[in-house]
């Protein structure tokens, strides 16, 4: 188990700017160490920095804890407000991540998918019926590329309550066109999805869970 941050920033976009250099310095040191399985920034729809992604391979709050206290996006106010699920990474057979020395888009290359499963009494039983299906779906897609990164959002319990995906999709369009035929969409689990515009910045991530 790890955990998916999901940040927000100010509205000083100056601050960023300013903290970035020293944000990727932290990120590449966690990701040589596999504490970080990913982290990416996440955009409006007009191409503005709004927040960040960071999922954390770490086995407690107590890793958990050390990240934010060695994030400047969290230590310099960069990041406004954040939330911290609890998170595993399914494994599938997943490309590689961008490494050090590839080149960085200048623009969206794929979309951030939080979906929050609904929270009535039938809502477990719905996911449970339509895992399997699910599974079977996006392990494909994790070959091909389509599917860069994908998880189960956890209660403290331990318990599935949504999933986060990154898939290699430039619009939003797009990327519910894909979502539509998911067993989580047509079996109605996911209820409250929000999406994000991506890129990658290439660093020297190890391989996920499942992947090469």
């Amino acid at each position: 188990m790890g955990y998916a941050i999901i940040a927000w920033d100010g509205p000083d976009p100056s601050r960023r700017a300013a903290s970035r250099d020293r944000h990727l310095t932290v990120l590449t040191q966690w990701a040589q160490d596999g504490r970080l399985a990913l982290g990416v920034p996440l955009f409006t729809p007009d191409w503005q920095a709004a927040g960040s992604l960071m999922l954390l391979n770490v086995p407690d709050k107590a890793g958990l804890d050390a990240y934010l206290a060695e994030e400047p996006f969290a230590v310099d106010g960069v990041w406004d407000r954040w939330v911290a699920h609890p998170f595993r990474i399914a494994p599938l057979p997943y490309r590689p991540l961008p490494q050090p020395g590839e080149t960085i888009a200048a623009t969206r290359t794929h979309t951030v998918t939080v979906a929050m499963d609904g929270t009535d009494a039938g809502a477990p039983a719905r996911r449970a019926a339509a895992r399997a299906a699910h599974i079977e779906r996006v392990s494909g897609m994790a070959a091909d590329g389509t599917l860069a990164v994908g998880g189960a959002i956890l209660d403290e319990a331990g318990v599935m309550r949504g999933s986060i995906a990154v898939s290699r999709h430039a619009t939003d369009d797009a990327a519910r066109a894909w979502m539509a035929a998911d067993p989580y969409v047509t079996g109605g689990v996911w209820q409250d999805i929000t999406l994000h515009g991506t890129r990658f910045a290439p660093l020297p991530y190890r391989a996920l869970p499942g992947g090469a």
